[in-house]
């Protein structure tokens, strides 16, 4: 009799680390920009960013038969894609916790090369900028203070949603966009076997 392991739908790196071990390890789909993928990622993954994943998640599901591990910076995106995927009827889905900064911290192996920042990081400097030229100009034209007023409102609807639509914005900037990968680029990966 062949004993089936249950694996949680979240993640821990170590959980991860360990399975990654066995001969059957699942396929890691790394869900972050381009950019932020090919800054580093973990041996193996296959990058398929957010929006390309949510657009065709339907033709995706068709090559995701294996047990599939979500990977992203935190684990916001990943839990995103889970959902859409999930949508399909897709099972044996599963989110990295913390994503590749726990990964990273638990000194897990990463390929690394030159990206641009991860998008979070994006996002501060952006709305830091903002808050600040705001800040700054309402010395001299008082109604500028609505702009840092503005940010910050998107900043806390943003953390109550855990959505934001300054990464999703900043996404799609060409720098996050160099080597994105086309759907049918994606499918013949997946198709071709484990990377």
């Amino acid at each position: 009799m062949t004993t089936v392991t249950t694996r949680p739908t979240t993640l821990t790196a170590t959980d991860l680390r360990d399975w990654l071990a066995e001969p059957a390890g699942p396929r890691l789909v790394d869900v972050r920009t381009p950019a932020e993928f090919a800054a580093s990622h973990i041996p193996g993954s296959y990058n398929v960013p957010l929006p390309l994943l949510e657009e065709h998640r339907r033709e995706l599901a068709e090559h995701l038969d294996d047990d599939v591990v979500l990977v992203c910076r935190s684990g916001a995106r990943a839990s995103r894609a889970e959902s859409a995927l999930a949508d399909t009827g897709t099972d044996h889905l599963h989110v990295l916790d913390g994503g590749i900064t726990a990964w990273e911290s638990a000194g897990g192996d990463v390929v690394a090369g030159e990206g641009s920042w991860d998008l979070e990081r994006q996002v501060r400097l952006v709305a830091g900028s903002i808050v600040l030229t705001g800040i700054l100009a309402s010395t001299v034209v008082p109604q500028a203070k609505w702009l840092s007023a503005g940010i910050g409102a998107g900043l806390t609807g943003a953390a109550l949603t855990n959505t934001c639509a300054m990464g999703a914005l900043l996404s799609r900037m060409p720098h996050n966009r160099r080597h994105e990968p086309t759907p049918e680029a994606v499918f013949a990966q997946l198709r071709g076997g484990r990377n």
